[in-house]
């Protein structure tokens, strides 16, 4: 990814920002270049949003937010735009499908069966919208107590590259439900599916300026967004260290925050779980978006009794993962999303050769790949075995496709290794004991279990971590009511005659 200034016309289509319904050129010439992982080639060049750019968008939200068609728009009214919203998205998903593909370098099989699930994200926010109510509180003497929830008003939204559509659906799902408005800048590594998303949901009716697209740099036009005076709430999923610097930023206006940040899920494997199946779900856990995720089991703590086994199996599986062109449905994995990740993995890796841990498989570049596809940043499955908790892969997020299987003797070994990290996203447990399983997922320190299953979501089970993992939830009905504010009506309906400073009889209370 480089920024450039002034690209000869017509050599890569070039793209705008998207402010108030319509798509236009940023304040600045230079632009950046958007590439095909799986080729290495530059596919499209986006604006590089300035300062005063942000500022044009977030004005344009306040505006949406305050007056016109939206601001005055009833709930109902609004649940039904948001049905259509989500069934606009349906509609294109064949072209979504395709255009990510190419962007991100996932899977068309994976990219299909993750896209898929996004209309049902508005769907049920526009139910909570409808089923929303109001609390009337029971409080002592004539009084009655309710609360009014209005929402927060504009919020900044900042999504990364290796779920762009996902990540972002889930935020925008509960922004349109609850009333407010967005500004979205997405990762200048996979911008095209969230434009064309902007123009999608615009033609199908949502009023301009209620979702607002700036691109560019992280460290330039997202931290404009993030230190934006007109943002109430603030969400980023991102790197712990990028959402230590944007969540500061957003704090000194006292913004709403919702921040998802980095991971290095645990998967505890007990001997009485089938090998076979553990085998299966840590290679999904481990490989699937070639590794990219936040939840990805990072961390396979096996039983000793069945860890051989395990390893030789999971490295088994590993080297059988068909890596290629995303494009093709028989691609089972396909590049990260640039050279310079590519570095950062396989830097990680000799790290973990250098410190001892034995490369069960993988831990290169495939040499299979021909043609354009060998200029693309594509990493080998790797599973690393023998490896001890306090190893450098044991630790850092790689954010690629390697994985680690580390033993142990107790389950209280278990659970203290999975807790000896600074992350608490996700974790996970194998086992066929029922009463094991729970009682581990209450001692694991993390914001999202799975029993038995992997990187399993709904749009009605939250979604977030602890530690430096992040703040908030996504999904469910903490995200819908984190989007107001909460007021208190505190009403007397005693009808008596009050006088602080007369003569009162009795007991008198201050409040």
């Amino acid at each position: 990814m480089s920024v450039i200034s002034n690209p000869a016309a017509g050599e890569v289509p070039v793209r705008g920002l998207f402010i108030d319904g319509a798509e236009r050129a940023a304040s600045a010439p230079d632009l950046i270049d958007v590439f095909d992982p799986s080729r290495g080639v530059v596919i499209a060049r986006i604006a590089h949003a300035t300062d005063a750019d942000v500022d044009t968008a977030v004005r344009s939200a306040r505006r949406a937010f305050a007056s016109g068609p939206w601001a005055t728009m009833s709930v109902r009214a609004r649940a039904r735009l948001v049905n259509r919203l989500a069934d606009a998205l349906e509609a294109h998903l064949e072209e979504l499908y395709q255009l990510e593909t190419r962007n991100n370098g996932r899977p068309i099989t994976e990219t299909r069966a993750q896209l898929g699930r996004l209309p049902d994200f508005f769907r049920y926010n526009a139910g909570l919208a409808l089923a929303r109510r109001d609390a009337v509180i029971p409080v002592e003497g004539d009084y009655l107590c309710y609360t009014q929830r209005t929402p927060v008003g504009v919020v900044g939204n900042c999504t990364p590259f290796n779920h762009p559509l996902m990540i972002m659906a889930k935020s925008l799902a509960p922004v349109f439900a609850s009333g407010c408005t967005t500004v979205v800048k997405c990762s200048e590594y996979t911008p095209l599916t969230t434009l064309r998303l902007a123009q999608i949901f615009f033609e199908a009716g949502l009023p301009a300026g209620v979702f607002n697209v700036v691109t560019g740099l992280g460290a330039t036009t997202g931290r404009a967004l993030a230190e934006h005076p007109g943002i109430a709430k603030f969400v980023l999923t991102g790197g712990t260290e990028a959402g230590r610097i944007s969540g500061a930023l957003a704090a000194r206006n006292f913004a709403h925050q919702t921040l998802e940040l980095g991971g290095k899920t645990p998967v505890i494997v007990f001997d009485d779980y089938d090998v076979e199946q553990a085998v299966n779900y840590a290679a999904f856990g481990a490989f699937v978006a070639a590794g990219q995720t936040c939840v990805c089991a990072a961390r396979h703590i096996v039983q000793r009794s069945v860890y051989d086994e395990f390893v030789e199996r999971l490295a088994r599986k590993a080297s059988g993962i068909r890596v290629g062109d995303p494009a093709l449905p028989q691609t089972q994995m396909g590049p990260v999303i640039s050279a310079r990740q590519r570095e950062r993995v396989m830097k990680l890796i000799d790290t973990a050769q250098r410190e001892g841990a034995r490369t069960a498989t993988g831990g290169g570049r495939p040499q299979h790949l021909e043609g354009a596809l060998a200029d693309g940043y594509f990493v080998e499955p790797t599973v690393f075995a023998d490896v001890t908790p306090t190893m450098t892969i044991a630790r850092e997020e790689v954010f690629g496709p390697v994985t680690v299987v580390i033993p142990f003797d107790t389950e209280d070994e278990a659970v203290a290794i999975a807790n000896d990290s600074p992350y608490g996203l996700a974790a996970g447990v194998r086992t066929a004991d029922v009463a094991r399983a729970h009682r581990i997922a209450r001692r694991v320190e993390c914001g999202i279990f799975w029993i038995n299953d992997h990187h399993r979501l709904d749009p009605a089970s939250p979604w977030g971590g602890i530690k430096e993992s992040g703040i908030g939830s996504e999904f469910g009905t903490e995200s819908f009511d984190a989007h107001f504010h909460t007021k208190a009506v505190m009403t007397n309906v005693s009808g008596k005659p009050f006088d602080w400073y007369g003569t009162v009889e009795g007991t008198r209370r201050l409040n």
